[in-house]
């Protein structure tokens, strides 16, 4: 008789231009919110206050941008990375239509990219994944890539092929919703009078604030998104693993980068753009996660004189405080403490 419980895709399994039709959609909730904040303690004005949001002209608060990151991500899981080694790194990641309590929202993925490791034990799968509310409006529109397992190592696999992918979302390409006016921002109950203007190309910010990662709290985050990845739930079979322990889901250290990053980007009001991320090492329960941000670049956004966007690189690390901002040496070998490299766009009002 043939099993009815579904064992995720190998590697061998997947195919170039692939479609896949992710299931479980998910309507949030004011409770997702809600435990969001209690897992990251985020303080972004725009989406702890309705108020707040309606002075912006949106019709009450938006979730933040990587709890709806973790929703798309989250339902291609069970089809892409079940049995995944590691999730390596994101690209070409646009923000479209805001994500509000009440919608629906549901991922469709495309198999863009496969590339056998030499050992042959593995390979790297790279999608496009498309995250969409109940009207069809594009929330997300992404690329990551990621180790998956291969069940049989002698199975025969396709030709390589490795997608070109941008080092960033241009400025062009961004998308400011367009009901947000910035004219009646209140800089007191966002908690920070720095604005786009007072960023520097180059300017590096210790974001100074430091959390522990409690065993319960990322086991309760990954199942608010309904990751399924067996590395981070299963500790018997991660008891075999070169870690002997569960791994931290990556998006877990983003979130918690993002929320330390209040202290010194508060203003930081929209995440617009994911243009590229790595893990770097793994995190694991009862580490403390710092972080530190670099202004990258500086952008104008067309038609629009009272926002701005920056491009950030935010590092995190492990058990060491950011204030010598570390990240690579001379040889381009990684600081052992960072943990993550994460390259994003955020939108901050402009003095006007």
């Amino acid at each position: 008789m043939a099993t009815k419980t579904n064992p995720g895709n190998y590697f061998e399994d997947f195919r170039l231009g692939q479609e896949i039709r992710h299931a479980t959609p998910r309507t949030i909730t004011s409770g997702d919110m809600a435990l969001y904040t209690a897992l990251y303690g985020t303080r972004f004005a725009v989406n702890s206050s309705d108020e707040f949001a309606r002075g912006l002209g949106l019709p009450r608060a938006p979730i933040d941008d990587i709890l709806a990151f973790h929703i798309v991500f989250g339902k291609t899981v069970p089809d892409v990375s079940l049995n995944a080694v590691a999730n390596l790194g994101y690209a070409s990641g646009r923000f479209g239509e805001p994500v509000y309590v009440g919608d629906t929202v549901s991922t469709t993925s495309t198999v863009i990219g496969l590339r056998q490791n030499k050992d042959g034990a593995s390979g790297i799968v790279y999608v496009r994944s498309i995250g969409t509310n109940q009207r069809r409006e594009m929330v997300l529109d992404y690329c990551r890539w990621v180790m998956v397992r291969k069940k049989n190592v002698d199975a025969p696999v396709q030709s390589s092929v490795v997608p070109d992918l941008p080092d960033a979302v241009q400025g062009g390409d961004l998308i400011v919703p367009h009901k947000i006016h910035i004219g009646s921002y209140d800089f007191d109950l966002a908690g920070s009078r720095f604005v786009w203007d007072d960023y520097e190309q180059g300017e590096k910010i210790d974001h100074v604030d430091g959390m522990t990662i409690e065993e319960a709290e990322h086991m309760m985050a990954t199942r608010l998104y309904q990751n399924t990845a067996k590395v981070h739930f299963d500790a018997l079979m991660q008891k075999g693993s070169r870690f002997g322990r569960r791994l931290i889901y990556g998006g877990h250290i983003i979130s918690l980068a993002r929320a330390i990053s209040f202290n010194g980007l508060a203003n930081a009001f929209k995440v617009a753009a994911i243009n590229g991320g790595r893990h770097v090492a793994p995190t694991f329960a009862g580490d403390t996660i710092y972080a530190w941000s670099e202004v990258v670049a500086k952008t104008e956004l067309s038609g629009r004189r009272d926002v701005g966007a920056l491009r950030l690189r935010t590092v995190a690390t492990k058990d060491k405080p950011c204030a010598d901002f570390p990240y690579k040496d001379s040889a381009g070998t990684y600081d052992p403490a960072v943990v993550l490299d994460f390259d994003y766009t955020v939108l901050l009002p402009k003095r006007v």
